[in-house]
């Protein structure tokens, strides 16, 4: 991308004292969309190679207070700050807030602390029977679960509830064809969620 064509600070038209160069140039945003995976590689310069994501599913996720990445679904694009545009159309940008499968996360949080996550008021006896929460321990496994801390903030577990998870993407799918990032938390998913309810 070039600033040549550009007028200056103050208005001035600048002098062409060149032709246009390779380096130079420009190419059309990836406009990532939701669905089945489909990545266009493009050669760049220096002999490198962009991975273009043309649509993703799925992504890896972190959550940051249990220090764990899982790789999951992507569910849908809720909020974006630059464009409504892309929320409507589901696009996948740097920046983008959007909703991932809560599945993998949950099942880690209840082997790990055998508690359940966003429990459902009307969950059947045989769900939690199989629940990991649930399963049988032997007594030295108990006691390290008891001495672990495994608290939740409300919020959070009442996303585990609906099974859907806030999340931002921090990588960029137009160059590295990756839709990465990590589960909102704390002041910050309250921040995201004042904003969503405002947009409706």
């Amino acid at each position: 991308r070039d600033s040549r064509h550009k007028r200056s600070h103050t208005g001035a038209k600048r002098a062409h004292y060149r032709k246009k160069r390779k380096f130079e140039l420009g190419r059309q945003s990836a406009q990532t969309k939701l669905g089945a995976k489909r990545i266009h590689e493009v050669r760049v310069r220096g002999g490198n190679k962009k991975f273009r994501a043309m649509r993703l599913e799925a992504g890896t996720y972190s959550w940051g207070s249990e220090s764990i990445s899982r790789s999951t679904r992507i569910v849908s694009v809720v909020y974006n700050a630059s464009n409504n545009e892309l929320v409507r159309t589901n696009t996948l940008v740097k920046g983008a807030i959007v909703q991932i499968d809560a599945t993998p996360f949950r099942q880690w949080y209840e082997n790990r602390y055998a508690q359940t996550l966003g429990k459902k008021k009307h969950a059947s006896d045989d769900e939690e029977a199989k629940s990991a929460a649930t399963k049988e321990r032997s007594k030295h496994l108990l006691a390290k679960i008891a001495a672990r801390n495994g608290e939740v903030e409300s919020a959070l577990d009442d996303q585990f509830g609906s099974g859907r998870l806030y999340a931002i993407v921090t990588s960029r799918p137009g160059q590295s064809g990756r839709c990465d990032g990590y589960i909102l938390e704390g002041k910050e998913l309250d921040f995201y969620i004042r904003k969503i309810r405002n947009k409706k």
